[in-house]
């Protein structure tokens, strides 16, 4: 597992599946010869992308930023069309750092589009129960709104299975939501109507985890977004004001779906990296 000290923090990224989609929509109208330098395609078009919910260890308690795939919620026609060559192992890391899934105080839910939501529950008999039972859950208002009355389009990833469970432990807030000193989550919108991204500041260091406005570290450039954006104009001016404060700031940006950086520090430009830290995980060849 990959891990970074931050101050009184520790982050973990864990093991909670790996998907492969379309490239193409992964970058939107962004043409393939200038994407394609910045993050490897396979021979479908499509791009490995990690879906490694991160472990903050923090003044005592456990929380939990998203919570990857899952396990046994997809057909196979979903397992093809979403491109899911593993699913989720937290069980297996936890358990290598001593803990389990009642251990986890907080889940920081950036939005619950079913490649973040679907570890919140897991199937027990016939029916479903929350994976994370003494945790408190955390989304923006309009997120869990939207979560359970989707639209025609929002409705194939806002699954019921990942929401009826968890009722009674989900909290949510409007615009931000400091959730202790010194973790901050803010509402962008965007790639959801309900998206947030999360702060973390230790001792004048900061680490903006940006979810899904920027997937990936060959997605710096504000105006490329994601053809799965809900709304991508919003992605696009919430992304410019948060990058051209990390570059000015020298702020870390951790990743959730970069199946090659865990987390970076760009100089000022933004083309030079000053701190990374590369992924380990397997590749597709050695899953599959």
């Amino acid at each position: 597992m990959d891990s970074f000290t931050f101050h009184d923090m520790t982050l973990t990224w864990l093991n909670g599946g790996v998907t492969f989609l379309d490239g193409g929509a992964m970058f939107g109208v962004v043409p393939k010869p200038l994407w394609s330098r910045k993050y490897p395609v396979n021979d479908k078009n499509q791009i490995e992308l990690a879906t490694h919910p991160i472990l903050i260890q923090y003044d005592g308690k456990n929380y939990l930023i998203d919570t990857g795939v899952g396990n046994g919620k997809f057909t196979d026609k979903q397992l093809r069309n979403y491109g899911v060559v593993d699913q989720s192992h937290l069980d297996e890391d936890l358990a290598q750092m001593g803990l389990t899934a009642d251990d986890i105080d907080v889940v920081l839910m950036t939005h619950l589009h079913f490649d973040h939501a679907c570890g919140l529950t897991k199937a027990q008999g016939d029916q479903f129960v929350p994976v994370f039972k003494n945790a408190q859950i955390i989304v923006t208002e309009v997120e869990w709104h939207e979560m359970k009355n989707p639209n025609i389009r929002s409705a194939n990833t806002y699954w019921k299975d990942n929401w009826e469970p968890i009722v009674d432990q989900v909290t949510t807030y409007v615009d931000s939501l400091e959730v202790v000193p010194g973790i901050h989550m803010i509402h962008t919108g965007g790639h959801s109507e309900g998206h947030a991204i999360i702060r973390l500041e230790q001792n004048g260091e900061t680490i903006i985890h940006m979810g899904d406005i920027m997937p990936t570290h060959a997605h710096q450039n504000p105006l490329w977004v994601l053809a799965y954006d809900d709304y991508p104009m919003t992605s696009v001016f919430a992304k410019e004001k948060l990058v051209n404060e990390i570059l000015s700031q020298g702020h870390y940006v951790s990743f959730y779906h970069d199946a090659l950086k865990r987390l970076i520090k760009w100089d000022a430009t933004g083309k030079e990296v000053i701190e990374e830290i590369n992924a380990t995980r397997p590749s597709k060849e050695s899953i599959q």
